[in-house]
């Protein structure tokens, strides 16, 4: 019989779709099947871009005879953990608890009723076979076992639990996560921990936020604690090969400490975390300083090269961005992104060859796998105009070998990330194409994935996806939309923010303050998934405290902040025991103290002086300050917006917080002297 998964809209299920395992989605027919057949379940979790998923499907899943012992023994279910995190995370605590450590792929071994018995991640395909054999004659002849087993993972896991809550987060302990980060910090190479390194994308914004508000205007020259660590990370790695020197864009991880050897695939999430954050490291003139100087150049090319790159590779033609580039090519990893010398020298000639080869540190004996080597760039070049044409010039190459397989699933929470980091750089920088394309991706989300008032967390070709969204998608698409609607002054988008975050406040509550990851008419798993703390991208709960605290600075209804400050509870202690896995919510308690501000910019949408006001804010307002406009004649249901209008005609900003308001400016100077607490309220 051929496996069920030819009709998927996710591009890992469809991956599988040929193999000879008889592969079921998740859902209650294969539990069903498994109860008929009394077999365990055999469920594999993983996704498109898994460098050992691929490994594994070649080596098992692909082989019939391997294939045939699965399907003799198990009814075999395969996860899109993109698609189904709640599935994912319910099961790697599963396997955490069970082996000390987690990761992809994902093998559980559970009952017809979804118990987990036993867990694991890769296996090879010799030690797969025998694990085959050695489960199923343990579930024929040790079944009371396996069953107790199962039962008492499943008590375990889903007791209830509860971090201590504490009132939202002060300066004082906000101050003490910086602290503590400087502990962690590894100050030769950047970032937080041995190997691998991840890049700490919400934590970057967190000390960005953090070295302004102790010290907004301090020169560049005497940079704070959390400048320090924010703008050594950010340019280690960009002068490593976790950042593509040739094409823009950050790959998911270093293998090793110092930012060298990349992890290949490339996620939407990561990059659109880190074109925020390069954007808002680039945003203040650097004084006289060279190295400052230098510093915000790189910063302002990573975040351009990085949004380009976004546009160029993981757009989607109906116009949202796809979740991410595969690590493999040509049958292995890194191939498409690797040179030897002598490549160089062939695209390039003897002369540039060896000129390209030292700037980009490719050596003989090579960085990566068979004396090629990942381009790192670890000075500028002394020759600007060269540089470009090198660069083109391997790029163009590149263009010709096989580019690695894109995972083309729209993601809700993802593409709301790409939005808000689009929407900002794109008014910041002054490129209208970014924010169009961020104003093209919320109207695909919200008119493909928006069903009768709820999320479908994915889609595919413009088809929704089976899977209801999660917390994190309400909260990142509604920080997305809020972010659009700053810039564009378009008020359809804050509307249809407030719709997702009044479905938060009425569906994922825990009625302590916080929030569970699913809704409360989602699947029923062993086990209902809440967890506060920052991973590959931000948490639910933080996510949604950010967007709240941001809604409500525009509608002033209390009952948005209260629910904002309820999920921000649990920061405090995070900010003592766990700094590293809570930057989105320090930085969510960051705009929490500053008010968080608010500015209301009034003026036609394109008018020069009025954008030029729009670029002020989020070139010198402190992170996490609230931003509208209007044209002065309507406010859209916007409440910040009632009763704004030019003065003397001209665009008018008014900086307000509370809706206490300063008086109202009409030029750059003014309203970067108000932004900097140099001016009163009226």
């Amino acid at each position: 019989m051929p496996n069920r998964l030819s009709d998927a809209t996710s591009p890992y299920l469809l991956q599988h779709a040929d193999n000879p395992v008889e592969w079921w989605p998740w859902g209650e027919e294969a539990f069903a099947e498994a109860r008929r057949r009394d077999v365990p379940l055999l469920i594999s979790v993983g996704y498109a871009a898994c460098h050992w998923c691929h490994v594994m499907a070649h080596e098992s899943f692909e082989d019939p005879e391997t294939a045939s012992r699965m399907n003799e023994l198990y009814v075999n279910v395969k996860v899109d953990r993109e698609e189904r995190p709640d599935v994912d995370a319910v099961y790697m605590e599963a396997t955490q608890a069970m082996t000390g450590q987690g990761g992809w792929p994902m093998t559980v071994f559970a009952t017809p009723d979804g118990a987990p018995f036993y867990c694991g991640t890769y296996f090879p395909r010799d030690h797969f076979r025998n694990l085959l054999n050695g489960v199923a004659d343990a579930w024929r002849n040790r079944r009371e076992d396996l069953l107790d087993q199962g039962r008492r993972v499943v008590e375990a896991l889903g007791a209830p639990r509860r971090l201590a809550a504490s009132p939202p987060p002060t300066a004082a302990d906000l101050d003490l996560a910086v602290q503590a980060l400087i502990h962690d910090y590894d100050v030769a190479e950047g970032g937080y921990g041995d190997e691998p390194k991840f890049p700490p994308s919400m934590l970057l914004s967190f000390l960005t936020a953090q070295h302004e508000r102790t010290f907004p205007f301090q020169s560049a020259d005497e940079p704070t604690p959390a400048a320090l660590m924010a703008g050594g990370t950010a340019v280690a790695m960009a002068r490593g090969g976790i950042y593509d020197q040739l094409g823009g864009g950050f790959a998911r991880y270093a293998v090793d400490g110092a930012w060298v050897v990349p992890h290949f695939e490339k996620m939407l999430y990561d990059n659109a975390l880190l074109l925020r954050a390069y954007t808002r490291l680039s945003r203040r003139p650097a004084g006289d300083d060279p190295a400052a100087i230098a510093g915000r150049a790189l910063m302002l090319r990573v975040a351009q090269e990085t949004a380009d790159w976004m546009l160029r590779d993981l757009r989607t033609p109906e116009g949202g961005f796809a979740s991410a580039l595969d690590a493999d090519s040509e049958g292995g990893e890194g191939t498409y992104y690797v040179w030897t010398p002598a490549q160089l020298t062939e695209v390039l000639g003897e002369e540039d060859g060896a000129w390209a080869a030292d700037l980009f540190a490719v050596t003989e004996r090579g960085t990566f796998e068979h004396g090629s080597s990942v381009l790192q760039l670890r000075g500028d070049p002394d020759d600007p105009e060269r540089f470009d044409r090198v660069r083109a010039a391997l790029l163009a190459a590149r263009a010709e070998r096989v580019p690695p397989a894109r995972d083309d699933k729209v993601v809700a929470a993802w593409n709301g990330l790409a939005i808000a980091a689009l929407a900002e750089a794109g008014a910041l920088l002054e490129r209208p194409d970014w924010v169009r394309a961020a104003r093209e991706a919320a109207d695909l989300v919200l008119g493909t994935h928006l069903l009768y008032g709820r999320l479908v967390r994915t889609s595919r070709d413009g088809r929704p996806g089976p899977s209801a969204a999660v917390l994190e998608d309400y909260a990142d698409l509604a920080e997305g939309l809020l972010a659009l609607h700053g810039v564009t002054g378009e008020a359809r988008y804050a509307r249809e923010a407030g719709g997702l975050l009044d479905t938060v406040l009425e569906r994922f509550g825990d009625g302590e303050g916080g929030f569970y990851d699913t809704a409360d008419d989602a699947e029923q798993l062993f086990s209902r998934p809440q967890d506060p703390t920052d991973n590959a991208t931000p948490s639910g709960r933080f996510a949604a405290a950010s967007a709240l605290l941001t809604y409500a600075a525009l509608t002033g209804q209390e009952r948005y902040r209260t629910a904002a400050e309820g999920a921000l509870s649990v920061v405090p202690l995070l900010a003592e025991k766990a700094p590293r896995f809570a930057g989105w919510g320090l930085a969510a308690g960051e705009a929490r103290l500053s008010g968080p501000r608010a500015v209301a910019v009034v003026g036609e949408p394109g008018e020069p002086a009025a954008e030029e006001l729009v670029r002020t804010v989020l070139r010198w307002a402190p992170l996490g300050t609230v931003l509208t406009r209007g044209d002065g004649t309507d406010d859209g249901g916007v409440a910040l917006l009632e009763q704004r209008v030019r003065v003397g005609g001209r665009p008018t900003a008014y900086v307000c917080e509370g809706f206490v308001c300063k008086l109202p400016v009409t030029t750059p100077e003014e309203l970067r002297a108000q932004l900097s607490g140099e001016a009163n309220s009226g």
